[in-house]
């Protein structure tokens, strides 16, 4: 081969073949510390693709997998509240054939009466409280609830009122309206609670909750509880209450004034009635994700039956009393014999809903097992497409890393070839 000065064949060769090496080293290395045979797409592009839906069908499995706890969960709790009344039961049946002696008065069995009334009304308690992320789980019990259709145009979720909660000890009937005004009084802030019917209302300082400079203002997706004890009832407040609260002292759009300024919102508008609510025999059906799509076969529904004392005992087989457990007492040597069955009747209803549950529990348990299956065959697919060989890929990133110290080594040389000429100018 001639020798020449402008250009050096061999050390252009030498570089080309060592930067092909250089750049498998590289790709090589990149798979051996991500520990993934497909780094980027021109690794292989079916394999990534595939491996990427494969990845979210597992992640979305481990999901529903948890899910189906959360379901568990929820029934465990609804079986522990009725293993509590069936209890109830018992003793209540043990007072009605004790009042149903002859040797007793009826001065006496009222006082059996007295705690059989009681354990109803705990009966009607424990249905009502017993609750998994605030759904009801074994029945409502009569009392009173906001009517979705008579809520004021002022008072909604868009203006902070996320809900309203009566408690047990309410003064608060059906048919009330509940009254709310917003105003700044002396450079306060004051949210007060009417009852109409009752006259009876309450005031609560809410100036740190000003959008505005407010030392507890609500953020995104956040909510506030306030109790307000004299009418029973707990009002929830989201994140746009801060933004009212700024309103109520300035000339902006209406905000639950009834003062003279330009801001007053008429009383219909910034009023919620009331209703009555009544015990239910069936409760609203609550809906799980057990799957990774979008079809019925995805989803797991868990409808439980009502099992207060307004349910208890109205099923009675084979032609005996349909008696609620509400409608029964001991007053008498006649009611008490009725109670018997009554409540006889009662744990035969109870013992069918306790099965339900126990029902939707085995099948939890086997779709849980089939999801820790399905999720662990999807996740040796992915494995199969995507995870690196070891050991291979180590073998050839060796031969890489040699050839790469080979081409250093022989561009040197070749690098060493122009010398040659000196001598020859000497």
């Amino acid at each position: 081969m001639a020798l020449n000065i402008i250009s050096n064949y061999a050390a252009n060769v030498a570089h080309r073949n060592l930067t092909a090496s250089d750049e498998a080293a590289t790709r090589s290395l990149a798979k051996l510390s991500s520990g993934t045979r497909v780094v980027s797409a021109r690794d292989d592009a079916a394999s990534m693709a595939i491996g990427a839906r494969l990845n979210a069908e597992s992640q979305s499995l481990k999901t529903a997998t948890v899910n189906v706890g959360q379901a568990n969960s929820m029934l465990q709790i609804a079986d522990g509240g009725m293993a509590t009344i069936d209890n109830v039961l018992v003793r209540m049946k043990s007072l009605a054939v004790q009042a149903s002696s002859g040797n007793l008065s009826d001065v006496e069995r009222g006082f059996l009466n007295n705690e059989y009334g009681s354990l109803t009304n705990e009966i009607d308690r424990i249905a009502g409280t017993t609750k998994f992320n605030d759904k009801q789980l074994l029945g409502s019990v009569a009392g009173v609830e906001v009517d979705p259709a008579a809520i004021g145009s002022d008072v909604t979720a868009a203006s902070g009122i996320q809900k309203l909660t009566f408690g047990s000890n309410t003064s608060v009937v059906g048919g009330s309206d509940i009254e709310f005004n917003l105003q700044d009084v002396n450079g306060s802030t004051v949210l007060t609670l009417k009852d109409t019917t009752s006259g009876t209302s309450q005031s609560i300082d809410v100036t740190n909750f000003a959008k505005t400079g407010g030392s507890q203002a609500l953020g995104a997706g956040e909510t506030q509880d306030f109790n307000f004890d004299e009418l029973g009832i707990t009002l929830t407040v989201n994140e746009n209450f801060s933004q009212t609260v700024d309103q109520s002292n300035g000339a902006t759009a209406n905000d639950w004034t009834n003062d003279a300024t330009a801001n007053s919102s008429a009383a219909a508008n910034r009023t919620i009635t009331t209703r009555a609510s009544t015990a239910t025999a069936t409760l609203d059906p609550v809906e799980f994700q057990i799957g990774s799509g979008n079809t019925a076969n995805d989803r797991f529904t868990i409808t439980l039956d009502s099992v207060n004392s307004a349910t208890l005992g109205t099923s009675g087989a084979g032609g005996s009393s349909t008696t609620a457990l509400s409608a029964s007492d001991l007053n008498s040597q006649t009611n008490a014999k009725s109670a018997i069955e009554t409540v006889g009747n009662a744990i035969n209803d109870l013992q069918t809903a306790r099965a339900k549950v126990g029902v939707f529990q085995n099948r939890l348990d086997f779709a849980a097992q089939n999801l820790s299956t399905t999720q662990e065959n999807t996740e040796a697919a992915r494995s199969t497409l995507m995870d690196l060989d070891v050991a291979s890929e180590m073998t050839k990133f060796s031969s890489k890393q040699v050839l790469v110290q080979s081409g250093v080594a022989m561009l040197a040389q070749a690098n060493q070839m122009p010398q040659n000429l000196l001598r020859l100018l000497q």
